[in-house]
C-alpha cells in the first residue's frame, strides 16, 4: 500500500511483539497498548477510537466531595461492604428521578464500576436455580462481559438483534428461552457499539417472556441519558430513561458513572435490584451459599468475598453528583450532549471518504448520534478494516469482537478532540485514496 502514514512493517513488528494474532480479534485493552507502542516507535500521534473512555473532565462537584471526604479521613475507615447509606439513597432517588422506578436504598448497591456489578451478577445468578446455568446476550454487546463467562466457566449463547427487532423479537427470544436453561438475559441500551436503542414495546416483550420463563433480566445503562432524541435529564418529570424495570421485577440494572458524569477513573458503578428480586429466595443457592435470599447472597457472599466493598471517597463523590443531579443542580444530560454533536460530524467525515454506517437504522429511524457508531468500508472485513487503518494512524476495534454478524469497526467519538477533526478528514481521505488505488471491493 502507497503513501501510509506509518509503515506497514513498523505497524505489523508492533503486532507481532505484542503476541497478537489477528488484530481485529485482539480485545480492547490489548489494542490499547498495541496503539501506545506503534505511537512510541513511529512519533506519530494516532487519532483514537479504540476505546470508550470519556472525552469531558470528571465532575467537579464529585471531586470536592471526595477531597473533602479524604480530608476529613475518610481512607483509614473500612466501607460497608453494602454501601454508604447516603449514597444508596441518593441511587433509590436517582432511580426515580430519571427512570421512574421504585426501589428502596437497601437494593441500590455501590459496585467497582459496572463491571464487578455484571461479574458478581453472573456469578450469582447462574446459581440461582439449578439447570438454568446459561446467559442469553442480545448482541451486539461489550465483549469483556464474554471474558468474565469463560473465566467463571459459565455458559452463554448470543444472537445478533439487528435482524429481529419489532415483532420478530418475541419469536427470536422464546426459541432460546424455551429451551429451559437460560438463566438471565443481558443487554445495553443504548446499545454499545450499534448505538440501537429499544423502544418501550421491545423491552416490554423481554420483560413478559422473562417473567413466563423465570428468568433474570440484566439491563446495562452504561450510557443513560445518551439517547438525546429524549430529553431526560429534569428530575421528577417525564421523559424517563426507556428501561424493562417499567414491566417487570426480575431485574438488574447496571448504572455507570464512567459515562454519564465522566468518572470513570475512580470506579464506581450501581447496581439497582428490584426490591421484589433482591428478597426472593433461592433454595438452590445451598449448594454454594449460606443464604438464600438473594440481596444478602449477592452483598455477603459474592461482593464481600470479591472485593470488601467499594472505596470509600469515590462513594462520597459519586453521593454528590446524585445529589445535584436529583435536586436539579446538575443537568448530566445536557453536560454530555456534546458526545451527540461530535458525532454528527464524525459521521459525516467517514461518508464523505467511502464507508458506511453498518447500524445505520434503528427500527425505522436513522440511528441516533451518540457515544458509538459503527462503520465499514467497501467489501473489506472489520478485521482487515482496523488493520489497514493502523497504517494512517487510525485506531478502533472491530465489530467482530461484539457478537456482531456485520463486518465493520467501532467508532468511539469521545476521545477525539474537535481540534483534531481535521487531522482525521486529512487521514480518512489518505485512506480512500489509498484503497481505490488498490481497488478494494472490486
Amino acid at each position: 500500500m502507497q503513501n501510509t502514514l506509518i509503515s506497514p512493517e513498523l505497524i505489523n513488528q508492533a503486532i507481532s511483539e505484542n503476541g497478537i494474532q489477528n488484530v481485529g480479534t485482539a480485545s480492547i485493552r490489548e489494542v490499547k497498548k498495541l496503539i501506545n507502542d506503534i505511537e512510541d516507535k513511529s512519533k506519530v500521534k494516532f487519532i483514537r477510537m479504540e476505546m470508550g473512555i470519556p472525552g469531558l473532565p470528571a465532575v467537579k462537584i464529585g471531586v470536592d466531595a471526595e477531597i473533602e471526604a479524604l480530608r476529613n479521613g475518610i481512607a483509614s475507615l473500612y466501607p460497608e461492604v453494602y454501601g454508604d447509606d447516603g449514597l444508596k439513597n441518593e441511587i433509590a432517588r436517582f432511580a426515580k428521578n430519571f427512570i421512574n422506578i421504585d426501589v428502596s436504598p437497601t437494593s441500590c448497591l455501590p459496585t467497582v464500576g459496572s463491571m464487578q456489578g455484571s461479574f458478581a451478577s453472573f456469578l450469582t445468578v447462574s446459581r440461582a436455580q439449578k439447570g438454568k446455568d446459561t446467559t442469553l446476550f442480545i448482541d451486539p454487546g461489550f465483549a469483556v462481559h464474554k471474558q468474565q463467562h469463560r473465566l467463571l466457566q459459565i455458559p452463554f449463547e448470543s444472537f445478533d438483534v439487528y435482524s429481529h427487532r419489532g415483532d420478530q423479537l418475541r419469536e427470536k427470544l422464546e426459541s432460546y428461552l424455551s429451551k429451559g436453561n437460560i438463566s438471565s438475559i443481558f443487554y445495553s441500551n443504548p446499545n454499545n457499539p450499534s448505538w440501537i436503542c429499544f423502544t418501550d414495546d421491545e423491552l416490554r416483550t423481554i420483560a413478559e417472556l422473562a417473567d413466563k420463563y423465570n428468568v433474570i433480566v440484566m439491563e446495562d445503562l452504561a450510557y443513560l441519558g445518551m439517547d438525546f432524541r429524549v430529553d431526560i435529564g429534569t428530575p421528577g418529570v417525564p421523559p424517563y430513561q426507556a428501561t424493562v424495570a417499567h414491566y417487570t421485577d426480575n431485574y438488574i440494572l447496571f448504572i455507570s458513572s464512567s459515562k454519564a458524569f465522566s468518572y470513570a477513573g475512580q470506579r464506581m458503578g450501581m447496581m439497582v435490584i428490584s426490591d421484589k428480586l433482591f428478597k426472593t429466595k433461592f433454595p438452590d443457592f445451598t449448594r454454594f451459599y449460606k443464604n438464600t435470599e438473594f440481596g444478602q447472597a449477592m452483598i455477603y457472599e459474592t461482593i464481600y468475598p470479591l472485593s470488601s466493598g467499594t472505596a470509600h471517597s469515590p462513594q462520597f463523590g459519586l453521593r454528590a453528583i446524585l445529589k445535584a443531579c436529583n435536586e436539579g443542580r446538575y443537568n448530566f444530560v445536557k453536560e454530555t450532549k456534546i458526545y451527540a454533536e461530535k458525532a454528527h460530524q464524525l459521521k459525516r467525515m467517514f461518508l464523505e471518504n467511502g464507508f458506511h454506517i453498518v447500524y445505520d437504522q434503528d427500527l425505522d429511524k436513522d440511528i441516533a448520534d451518540g457515544f458509538y457508531f459503527t462503520v465499514g468500508y467497501k467489501e473489506l472485513s472489520g478485521n482487515d478494516l482496523l488493520h489497514k487503518l493502523l497504517y494512517f494512524g487510525i485506531s478502533a476495534i472491530s465489530l467482530s469482537i461484539t457478537g456482531s454478524e456485520r463486518q465493520g469497526i467501532r467508532v468511539c467519538v469521545s476521545l477525539i478532540p474537535v481540534e483534531d477533526f481535521p487531522e482525521l478528514e486529512k487521514r480518512l481521505k489518505s485512506f480512500n485514496s489509498g484503497m481505490s488505488e488498490n481497488h478494494v471491493g472490486e
